[in-house]
């Protein structure tokens, strides 16, 4: 009988008593519907200047209402979906100026949560940071802009956790996502632009810095990553096709 009750609770610790999924469980749907939505964003999957019903997101995401609506929200606040009453949803368009004057905004963001993050890491953060490391040591030749970017998000997630400040999260994260966007672009449609060792080799140097807690070291990386976004920057304003940033532009000649 013992054993029995023991099932039931299991059973029911993750529904709210009434068939609902859990608080715990609307947390993590919230967060999934986020992570998938921003993913989205970064791969040019939902293109810049699109205009798409909340319906159409949650059929691509595989998502209900609720959680997509929860993430449209945040997403809305942090400038990457422009939300239109009873005219649905927008991507945000990608202006190049904006974000480039906003890199000035993020480099001292950066140093401040770097600097912290390699004063304060623990023993289990900095065994993280070796680990990647290695990985992107080893694999620096043949890593795809995909898989790239699945370990910049664990890297930038790894820093900010180091440094241990909540509030820094909920201010970092659109930029990092605003930028880890504008790296993808810059690597899968600029002519020439497919080497992705540059942005592989200031990463290492910040985890190196952050493992090895060399403060000023992980300051110093910080900037020159920031410095190699400025460059990507100048390359983009002069050679991408502007349809690339903005999807409602009319192509040139019917192309």
């Amino acid at each position: 009988m013992a054993r029995r009750k023991r099932a039931l609770e299991v059973v029911r610790s993750d529904d709210d008593g009434e068939g609902r999924p859990s608080r715990r469980n609307r947390v993590n749907f919230f967060e999934l519907a986020y992570q998938k939505i921003e993913e989205l964003l970064v791969h040019c999957e939902l293109k810049p200047g699109q205009f798409m019903t909340m319906l159409e997101l949650q059929e691509i995401t595989g998502l209900g209402r609720t959680p997509v609506h929860h993430a449209v929200n945040r997403l809305s606040a942090d400038t990457l979906i422009i939300i239109r009453p009873r005219h649905g949803l927008h991507i945000a368009p990608i202006d190049l100026a904006r974000e480039r004057m906003l890199l000035a905004l993020r480099r001292d963001m950066e140093r401040f949560v770097v600097r912290l993050a390699a004063d304060r890491a623990s023993l289990s953060h900095r065994n993280q940071a070796l680990h990647i490391e290695r990985l992107l040591r080893e694999r620096r030749a043949t890593l795809s802009l995909d898989e790239f970017n699945s370990i910049d998000r664990r890297i930038d997630a790894l820093v900010l956790e180091a440094a241990g400040e909540p509030f820094l999260v909920h201010t970092l994260r659109p930029l990092h996502t605003l930028y880890r966007r504008i790296g993808y672009i810059h690597h899968r449609f600029m002519p020439g632009q497919t080497d992705l060792s540059g942005t592989i080799d200031h990463h290492l140097a910040i985890l190196s810095a952050v493992a090895n807690r060399r403060i000023d070291d992980a300051v110093k990386a910080s900037d020159a990553l920031i410095d190699y976004m400025d460059a990507i920057f100048t390359g983009m304003e002069a050679g991408i096709d502007p349809r690339l940033l903005d999807c409602s532009i009319e192509p040139l000649l019917g192309t």
